[in-house]
């Protein structure tokens, strides 16, 4: 049964509304899940915009046939629309969040130092497309990564998928109901109150089933009163399963954990069970650790912190099962959590941008006292009730400074800024330009030559940005090229480039950065 808000819909459920409608299209899906079917993996994975930074030849020479022959099982395992799908992403816009390595996988070397199938996001100002790349991590022995410079090569602690992989393993999509809690009643806050594991109370109570107790202290603060704009809901309910299954791989049968509640907060916990045939639980830690001691704890992954997105949306009723990934929407239905005919329309709720256009589609004009249509005609958007030799009239007396005819005025307005103008805006934001591209072919034909207007700047700025990208991907320049303009090449500015940091804009960054960087087509970024 669809949940009803009394109050406006969550900004982070309509974030990712977006996101589902917009950021893995169901053609992805469907030429990914073919390709797959047949043994092409790298073929699935150039589907899904995944670049491959794999050498197999070279993984054979340097670990051995062992480890490779479990590399390739991964490898054809793997369902790289199904791992952007569960991708982390950031708000407002819902993009991938930028400048990540996720681990997927880890593997015994033959050699000391441990080696691990990751998946990388590009920084923020390399982001156009949204393209992730699929590599090896193998740290060398002074700790210098192995591998073209990226602004955080190390695997993220908080985003990892190794101990998720029914998040990208196609074999294992089916433990999503379980490890999601897809059979447990959601605990949705009101919106007046954060959804949280509680606030903080005493250490002497104990965690109980909807509740989290975490002692009142400086390495462990306490949570807002009002949840942030990004808050998601957390899955407490499962945090001692998922908190032993940490653990154990980091080699500890019990132990403290940390779970990310905020920017600059977080709750250190310690698993704890009565005896071996009891099922773990978890307590706040008795003893105060040190800042240092603290933050070197195993953190628990943020997919198993919060809600399964899919499972909120369902439940709140915006959006229908059948607009999920398939594999996700059919472990979710099987498990009987949510109605597998569920749809949308019960939220009263409809994607932000809208639906594309249908090609041909007529449009209604008031010209002249008169309902005109216009429609597509020979591949281009035309004014079917006036004759030709009055249109060409009308064209050369608008060149020549003469009013338009309202038909022409609604062509010229459909061509600079069309209705469907958002919807184009958020395939482009999400790197489907094949989709963009059809909504404005759907809009004014095949042979329609665009205008000055924000149609037009928003393709231009698109196919700018991917330049960038290029170039990151390319290793010709390492971080954003403005960012040698900050500081005025002091040292200061230095070291911030150095670290991988978009650059500030100042009086001395070049116009064209400075004007190319500042446009709405910029992608944010909204870091938690």
């Amino acid at each position: 049964m669809a949940h009803h808000f009394a109050n406006p819909i969550p900004a982070h459920l309509l974030m990712w509304q977006r996101v589902r409608e917009y950021a893995v299209p169901p053609s992805m899906i469907e030429t990914a899940t073919a390709r797959r079917a047949v043994g092409d993996w790298a073929g699935a994975c150039a589907a899904a915009r995944v670049d491959v930074d794999l050498d197999l030849r070279a993984v054979r020479h340097r670990h051995g046939t062992d480890l490779l022959t479990h590399l390739r099982a991964d490898l054809r395992r793997l369902a790289p629309d199904l791992l952007r799908w569960h991708m982390p992403r950031i708000a407002p816009d819902g993009r991938l969040r930028p400048g990540l390595t996720i681990s997927l996988a880890r593997y015994r070397s033959s050699g000391a130092t441990p080696l691990r199938l990751v998946v990388r996001t590009p920084p923020a100002w390399a982001d156009a497309g949204q393209r992730i790349s699929l590599a090896l991590w193998e740290e060398s022995g002074d700790g210098a990564p192995m591998h073209q410079p990226h602004p955080h090569p190390h695997p993220d602690r908080r985003f990892r998928l190794d101990l998720h992989r029914h998040l990208w393993d196609s074999e294992r999509s089916g433990e999503l109901a379980r490890r999601c809690g897809a059979g447990v009643a959601l605990s949705m806050a009101p919106p007046d109150r954060p959804h949280t594991p509680d606030r903080l109370h005493t250490p002497d109570r104990l965690h109980t089933p909807d509740r989290l107790h975490t002692p009142a202290r400086p390495d462990v603060p306490d949570l807002p009163a009002r949840p942030a704009v990004h808050d998601y809901s957390w899955a407490s309910a499962s945090w001692a399963a998922e908190a032993e299954l940490l653990l154990r791989a980091e080699g500890r049968p019990r132990g403290a954990f940390t779970v990310r509640l905020g920017a600059r907060s977080r709750a250190v916990l310690e698993l704890v069970a009565p005896d071996d045939s009891h099922a773990p639980t978890f307590r706040p830690l008795r003893e105060a650790l040190p800042p240092q001691e603290a933050a070197a704890l195993p953190v628990l992954p943020e997919a198993a912190a919060r809600v399964l997105p899919d499972l909120e949306l369902l439940r709140a009723g915006l959006v229908a099962t059948d607009r999920l990934h398939p594999l996700v929407a059919t472990v979710l239905a099987a498990s009987g959590s949510v109605a597998a005919s569920g749809s949308a329309a019960a939220s009263g709720s409809e994607p932000a941008a809208g639906p594309a256009p249908r090609p041909g589609d007529p449009h209604r004009v008031e010209c002249r006292g008169e309902v005109h249509l216009i429609a597509l005609r020979d591949g281009a958007l035309k004014a079917i009730d006036h004759d030709p030799a009055q249109l060409r009239r009308e064209e050369l007396l608008v060149a020549l400074g003469g009013p338009a005819l309202p038909c022409l005025r609604a062509i010229d307005e459909v061509h600079r800024n069309p209705e469907a103008l958002p919807a184009v805006r958020e395939r482009l934001g999400h790197g489907d330009v094949a989709g963009a591209l059809a909504v404005v072919e759907g809009l004014l034909g095949p042979g329609a030559v665009l205008r000055d207007g924000p149609l037009r700047e928003e393709l231009e700025s698109a196919a700018a940005r991917r330049v960038d990208h290029g170039l990151f991907r390319s290793g010709l320049v390492a971080v954003h090229p403005g960012a040698g303009a900050v500081g005025g090449g002091n040292a200061s500015g230095v070291r911030h480039a150095e670290a991988g940091h978009r650059p500030r804009l100042d009086r001395r960054t070049p116009p064209a950065m400075r004007s190319k960087r500042s446009s709405r087509a910029r992608p944010r970024t909204g870091l938690a």
